[in-house]
């Protein structure tokens, strides 16, 4: 969920500088001028700073659980690919003392009030087992802001980061309670449909959420599934093969 940070001001003057500074800096690419630009030019950044999340992604989050009150006191929650930590950072605010939130990742995190990190490939056999016991139970919450590096080739950012909703999805049903709930960043992009109908044979409801602070001019979209059948539910739910 890796999400770089930056800075801005409101001061005009000072804002109009560092845009020039980024137009003028050498050694930058275009594209790292423009990421540099709608850094120092986006609010959520600047909020994040300012009330101390580690990510603007912290408010996609908390916008799916304003509309969808899917974080509750108490729960179990676990996150793929958590750092920087901004989403394990609301969950843990939500869930308090009595909830658990445990974070897996591939790089370090630095550590953070009421959040267990572990540094982990989410794909190695053991992580269900570890995150169940660190968790002292199954899960109420699987979520995952984890994106592929991107190519620039659409197409194929589009089958990469759907082929880690997918995988991810397979992880959660290993750790989840019945009722459980499975949220992820996907990409608009039409081969979504096999991930959709492989979800809504385990989950009561399932759907495509764009919070506010996803970037309008992203394809980025978060599919949520709610209400988990679990193996058992699952089983009843699928036509008999006879």
């Amino acid at each position: 969920m890796s999400d770089r940070r930056g800075g801005s001001n409101s001061t005009g003057g000072v804002r109009a500088d560092l845009k020039q500074r980024v137009k003028t800096a050498r050694g930058r690419t275009v594209s790292q001028k423009r990421w540099l630009e709608r850094q120092l030019n986006d609010p959520y950044v600047a909020r994040a700073k300012r009330e101390g999340y580690r990510s603007r992604a912290a408010y996609k989050l908390i916008e799916i659980d304003e509309r969808f009150k899917l974080l509750k006191p108490g729960q179990r929650v676990v996150d793929l690919g958590a750092a920087p930590g901004g989403w394990s950072q609301v969950a843990a605010r939500t869930v308090g003392p009595e909830g658990r939130v445990v974070g897996i990742d591939l790089l370090e995190i630095e550590p953070m009030a009421g959040v267990e990190f572990i540094t982990l490939d989410f794909l190695d056999p053991e992580a269900p087992g570890r995150l169940t016991e660190m968790l002292g139970g199954p899960a109420d919450l699987v979520m995952s802001d984890m994106a592929a590096n991107a190519t620039g080739h659409k197409k194929t950012d589009h089958l990469r980061i759907i082929g880690l909703a997918e995988t991810a999805a397979e992880f959660a049903r290993e750790v989840l309670g019945p009722g459980g709930a499975y949220l992820a960043k996907v990409l608009q992009g039409g081969t979504e449909g096999a991930l959709l109908t492989d979800l809504k044979r385990d989950f009561a409801t399932v759907r495509h959420i764009k919070p506010p602070a996803s970037r309008a001019d992203s394809s980025e979209l978060y599919v949520l599934a709610t209400g988990y059948r679990g193996p058992a539910g699952r089983a009843a739910a699928e036509p008999d093969a006879d």
